[in-house]
Formats: C-alpha cells, structure tokens, sequence
C-alpha cells in the first residue's frame, strides 16, 4: 500500500501527514475539525498555550467519539430487542393461525 504526504493546518501551522490515497480525504476532514476545535478554544479565551489548546480538543472530540459509540451500542440493543419481540409475536401469531385453523 503506498503513502502520500498530505500538508494539513492547523492553527495556522502547516503539517505533513503520510497516509494511503484512500484515506486522504478521511485525513483532510479530520484535521479540518481539529482546527475547528483547536480555534473554538482559544477563541473563548478560558485555554491559553498551544498543548493545553491541542489537549482539550482532543478530550472534547473524544467525548464526542463515545458518546457517539454509546448511542451507537445502545441502537444495537433496541434493534436486538426489537427482533426478539418480532421473532415472539411471529411465533405467538402463528401458533395462534394453528389453533383456529381446526
């Protein structure tokens, strides 16, 4: 699999990233949010120094990230309930079709 070098900013700071050709776009959207997040914080004035910025980001879109894959578990769960209630009604209806079927 090859690489590419692919320059990103962040915070007005220029970086180059290897990644597949694939997953560049994936790479460009993330270091975009990044920014984002990164400008968000030190705009609001309460974080100052560059590590301390690049850290809450990366707590913040971190909690994001779960809170995304809880939702994510929790969806499964309803779907898993959902078809043992549809897989019990099924059975129960039919079982029911046999008996007036006399």
């Amino acid at each position: 699999m090859s690489q590419q070098t692919v320059n990103i900013r962040i915070l007005d700071k220029e970086y180059q990233v290897s990644c597949p050709p694939e997953e560049r776009h994936a790479l460009l959207d993330s270091a975009k949010a990044l920014d984002e997040q990164m400008r968000a914080i030190r705009n609001s004035g309460s974080v100052i120094g560059l590590e301390r910025i690049a850290v809450m980001a990366a707590l913040n879109l971190t909690y994001e990230l779960a809170k995304l894959e809880d939702q994510k578990e929790s969806q499964g769960a309803s779907n898993d309930l959902i078809s043992r209630l549809d897989k019990k009604i099924s059975t129960a209806l039919h079982s029911l079709e046999q008996s007036t079927a006399f």
